[in-house]
């Protein structure tokens, strides 16, 4: 195993050439892609509706093809699911990553073609080693197996050409043998829909395997690793898996988590890394070791633009391309891909760290936010002041979400906070007046409103019981690595579900 982990990492390391490729020529890359994206759907039936012929450049695209979500691009999608091809994408799909997602209970199937397989989902996880190997070249990882905790959705088929499944599952079933052979548990387990029991046969199939790495949502990899640490009687994973060094994550801001996993596996030397891999694509791969941002990922057939969200909601807003943006303003990212997404509104907002190289950080949602009194706090906003919370508190948090509480005739408005901790503060009026005072500081907009509470009163925190929050996604039938608790919402409907919950245990 030392001889096939020493062949791997040196593979793996090749392809740093290219992504310096990209990092030091991003427009001049991100303009062929978007040439050869226009290519290869000119003969499409979408290609022909925008006369994708007569596209020679960027602009001309962008004043053409009208800004996309999941709705209007629907009809195509469904009749593609149905076994028609040629439709969005030229080359043929025959498969589809469900996702739910957490604004609304309609599933999503996004197509999922060889190219957006191989050059974007398949690379990005290449790459993801690459730079982990990089950064950390005396690594051992290929000496043991990466425990995957995956989605819940099994493969399922709409007929016997067209399959569907969690992207997860779909990357899964379509992996190649030598990837399969470094993965555990096995793929029966793996594709199990039913997230409980797969949770306990995920447990018990891990115990005796060498994990040298883990990959998967903090939320469900804390769920997993309590239970492996039940059944084993142990105190920590480095117990059970001493030769345990890197942990992969994504889907939601790990600062809340961090110091949940320092006790879960209390080394200095494990490392964190963070991707940002949507059913959509893969977008973004944190390259520098302790980073809170994520290299933007340039040559994965994936053409970026993207909507200050200042001007989210208008009719026909302008997108900047990425010689337009600017450092730390919030853009709704707007992606066409080599799956068949064109001018698609992903609903995830970003910021830029840096332009040279371009990185990013994930700031939420388009839809996640709460802006009932102008106070405009996003997600961001949000994980940043929690985090600041527990640092000064030693809280843990295991799940929060918070909405606004309205005006009412005998007090002012405010934000109402459910939060599940881990390790709970030891006063937590201090933890919400720190959790407050940061807002306040990270968020001129809510400041000004919690001036002397002429606006904003201080925020209403409730401490939720253990499993408040995995209760409540079972009960809604949302359990797996694709359903997350909604951080932030404008109206009130999830936490007074939460609340009810509480109340009538």
């Amino acid at each position: 195993m030392t001889l096939v982990n020493t062949i791997v990492t040196w593979f793996m390391k090749k392809r740093m050439d290219q992504i310096e490729l990209f990092m030091n020529h991003p427009h001049d890359v991100q303009d062929e892609v978007f040439r050869t994206l226009i290519s290869s759907a000119r003969s499409t039936e979408w290609g022909k509706l925008y006369n994708y012929d007569s596209i020679f450049n960027q602009e001309q695209f962008k004043q053409r093809v009208p800004l996309q979500n999941y709705e209007t691009l629907k009809p195509y999608i469904e009749r593609m699911m149905k076994g028609e091809q040629n439709i969005l994408w030229g080359s043929e799909v025959k498969w589809f990553a469900k996702s739910s997602g957490t604004t609304n209970d309609r599933s999503k199937f996004i197509p999922v073609s060889a190219e957006s397989l191989e050059d974007c989902h398949y690379k990005g996880g290449k790459d993801m080693i690459s730079i982990y190997c990089n950064n950390k070249p005396d690594t051992q990882m290929f000496t043991g197996k990466s425990l995957v905790l995956g989605g819940s959705h099994k493969v399922n088929q709409f007929n016997e050409d067209i399959s569907y499944g969690d992207i997860s599952a779909v990357l899964i079933k379509n992996l190649p043998m030598w990837a399969e052979f470094h993965r555990t548990p096995d793929m029966s387990i793996s594709l199990m829909d039913n997230y409980e029991e797969k949770i306990e046969k995920m447990a018990h199939a891990t115990i005796d395997v060498n994990v040298t790495s883990m990959a998967g949502v903090p939320t469900w990899t804390v769920v997993l690793a309590k239970r492996v640490m039940e059944i084993t009687g142990k105190k920590d994973l480095l117990e059970i898996w001493p030769n345990l060094e890197l942990y992969v994550h994504g889907a939601v801001k790990f600062g809340p988590y961090r110091e949940q996993f320092k006790k879960l596996i209390p080394s200095s030397s494990m490392y964190y890394l963070e991707t940002y891999n949507a059913s959509e694509g893969f977008f973004g791969i944190q390259d520098l070791p302790g980073s809170e941002e994520m290299l933007l990922m340039l040559d994965y057939g994936v053409f970026y633009e993207f909507l200050p969200m200042e001007n989210f909601g208008e009719e026909n807003p302008a997108t900047k391309s990425l010689s337009e943006v600017e450092l730390g303003k919030n853009y709704a990212l707007i992606i066409s891909t080599n799956g068949g997404l064109w001018r698609y509104m992903i609903g995830d907002t970003i910021k830029f760290t840096s332009i040279s190289p371009y990185r990013i950080q994930i700031t939420g949602r388009t839809k996640h936010f709460i802006n009932a009194f102008g106070e405009e706090v996003i997600v961001d906003n949000a994980e940043r002041a929690l985090t600041e919370a527990c640092t000064q508190t030693g809280a843990i948090v295991r799940d929060f979400t918070a909405c606004p509480i309205y005006f009412s005739d005998n007090e002012n408005g405010g934000h109402e906070w459910i939060i599940e901790f881990d390790s709970q503060p030891s006063d937590i009026e201090r933890f919400t007046d720190i959790l407050d005072n940061t807002l306040r500081e990270v968020n001129s907009d809510y400041d000004a409103k919690r001036f002397k509470d002429m606006a904003l009163r201080r925020p209403l925190v409730h401490v939720a019981p253990e499993g408040t929050f995995y209760q409540w996604l079972k009960t809604r039938g949302k359990l797996g690595g694709q359903h997350k608790v909604p951080r932030l919402a404008n109206e009130r409907t999830y936490v007074e579900q939460i609340l009810e919950q509480i109340t009538s245990r």
